[in-house]
């Protein structure tokens, strides 16, 4: 007997996931409910089957490669990717991760999608993400929309290089921040030049992030006449010549390691302006938040990958006489840990939700909703995915789990389209500025008022700090940090079984817990949050 668990694969990776598969139940129009559902679950057992995972690997272990020259000297900026990259961006594509703007439940059932593409290889979630958020920017400019959002939407992967117009589908990256900047982009310096052509500039300087530099086009942020204004820049020219998009190199990054993030030079580059002069950033946001939306969906993705392999391995792992998953406690330890995984996934799915609904109170709720959900989501996941590694032992700690991936994946998102304080201070400008995206969060948060008695403190103790807000700066994290516990509790009372909302409550909002996984109340019902959380079920 060799103790050692059989690999986790071969299964479906939706509809194992109880809590994804609920929310998805719970969002969706009842008509559509059946036809989606069979959708996902389709895509879930592509996910998880052993073909899949083996291109997640591959992806992985042999990343892009910058090809600045061809064999004759002449100029070209490729980036080349291993097939597996081409295939899972392919089956992402065609599995309308980029089509949510067009299609019934588009954001739920894109959303669900995303968690469960994400937990086959991270790394090509970023093209998928911002040729998603990029339509709300472009509607800006209704022409740009017309002439690029069917190419964005397009359920039709197309990766040549070659003129958007001759292509099926298009993919986008985005380029907004400078070495000198950084998140304050305000402070970029890349110059827009106007040329005789209505809407047509020439830029000039560098981005040191560009994302997704092999795509057919880029949102970027540049200095025109009138002040920070949005641009979109295409890869290759209506006439097939390339458009000048020096990549200087390729990041080394500690992580995402199969996606490609570069830097890049502009020495008249010819971009097309999108959104009015000196309105960039606002142009801009509506990218911005429906990637941040992709930032928490992906925490969650990684946070269940890892939970569910942690689960996995203690369900067949024997030690001191028993399986460790009987162990009283390591099953608090994993019971802690689907808890917050399962947290995650009921509000990354309640923003799609909330897009799909797309009303004034919704867009209001969304406001705060999304920095605060970005800013506690993305910051849980390194611990939770540290500590589900621990669980394997040894084993996690060798890369063939696949586990020290995940956890080198686990900081991005909390970095990505602006870090904790970034997001801290972005929900303290809405408290400031906008009451009725405070009134809708309240509201929501309100929903399951009377319920549990733990919840209904948290809420009255939430509601005493905002009453407050002077110096509120300094804490910002802990107010955003209770701000979204809050949002989380409330769900979870809501739509959870009364096991995972008890003992969410009794510990993130009553005060029950430790500061390290596995400090539960024993008297909690740990068996049936640890039995939820199993991928597989014989």
């Amino acid at each position: 007997m060799s103790n050692q668990p059989p690999p986790l694969g071969g299964h479906d990776v939706f509809s194992t996931d109880r809590a994804l598969a609920e929310a998805v139940e719970r969002h969706l129009a009842p008509g559509l409910v059946d036809e989606v559902r069979a959708e996902l679950s389709a895509f879930g057992r592509t996910a998880g089957s052993d073909q899949v995972r083996e291109w997640g690997r591959l992806a992985n272990e042999n990343p892009p490669v910058l090809r600045t020259h061809d064999r004759y000297g002449n100029r070209i900026d490729e980036v080349e990717f291993h097939p597996s990259w081409h295939r899972l961006l392919g089956k992402g594509v065609s599995q309308g991760l980029t089509a949510a703007w067009t299609r019934p439940g588009g954001h739920v059932r894109r959303a669900a999608a995303f968690v469960v593409w994400t937990q086959v290889e991270a790394g090509n979630g970023c093209p998928l993400s911002m040729t998603h958020a990029a339509v709300p920017a472009l509607r800006a400019d209704p022409d740009l929309a017309a002439e690029w959002e069917p190419r964005l939407t397009s359920m039709v992967y197309d990766w040549d290089m070659r003129p958007a117009a001759r292509k099926a589908g298009a993919v986008f990256g985005m380029g907004m921040t400078e070495k000198q900047g950084g998140s304050d982009v305000r402070a970029n310096t890349t110059a827009a030049r106007p040329l005789a052509e209505d809407g047509t500039y020439e830029l000039t300087g560098h981005k040191w992030f560009c994302s997704a530099p092999m795509s057919d086009g880029f949102l970027v942020l540049a200095q025109a006449p009138g002040g920070l204004t949005c641009f979109l820049v295409p890869r290759v020219l209506a006439d097939g010549t390339r458009n000048v998009f020096r990549i200087q190199r390729l990041k080394d990054k500690l992580g995402n390691r199969s996606n490609a993030s570069a830097e890049v030079e502009f020495d008249g580059t010819w971009a097309r302006r999108v959104g009015d002069e000196g309105r960039g950033v606002r142009t801009i946001i509506g990218m911005v938040a429906a990637t941040r939306v992709d930032c928490v969906l992906g925490a969650a993705a990684l946070m269940r990958q890892a939970v569910a392999e942690a689960v996995h391995h203690c369900t067949y792992r024997e030690a001191f006489g028993g399986k460790l998953v009987d162990k009283p406690l390591m099953r608090n330890v994993l019971a802690d840990l689907a808890l917050e995984s399962e947290a995650a996934t009921a509000l990354g799915m309640r923003l799609a939700a909330a897009y799909d609904d797309g009303s004034e109170s919704e867009r209001a709720f969304l406001r705060i909703a999304v920095p605060a959900a970005k800013y506690w989501v993305t910051k849980r996941c390194t611990p939770v995915v540290t500590e589900a590694l621990e669980c394997l032992g040894g084993n996690g700690y060798v890369e063939e789990s696949g586990m020290p991936r995940l956890l080198r994946e686990s900081p991005l998102n909390s970095i990505w389209e602006g870090a904790g304080n970034v997001q801290a201070l972005d929900v303290l400008r809405a408290l400031r500025r906008e009451p009725q995206a405070l009134n809708a969060f309240l509201r929501e948060v309100g929903l399951a008022r009377g319920a549990d008695h733990r919840l209904d403190g948290a809420i009255k103790n939430l509601l005493t700090e905002l009453a407050d807000l002077d110096g509120v700066e300094a804490r910002a994290r802990r107010l955003v940090e209770r701000m979204a516990l809050v949002l989380q509790g409330s769900l979870l009372v809501r739509y959870a079984p009364p096991e995972v909302a008890d003992a969410f409550c009794g510990s993130r909002l009553g005060g029950d817990w430790g500061t390290a996984f596995g400090t539960l109340p024993h008297t909690l019902d740990l068996a049936s949050v640890v039995a939820r959380a199993r991928p597989v079920v014989d």
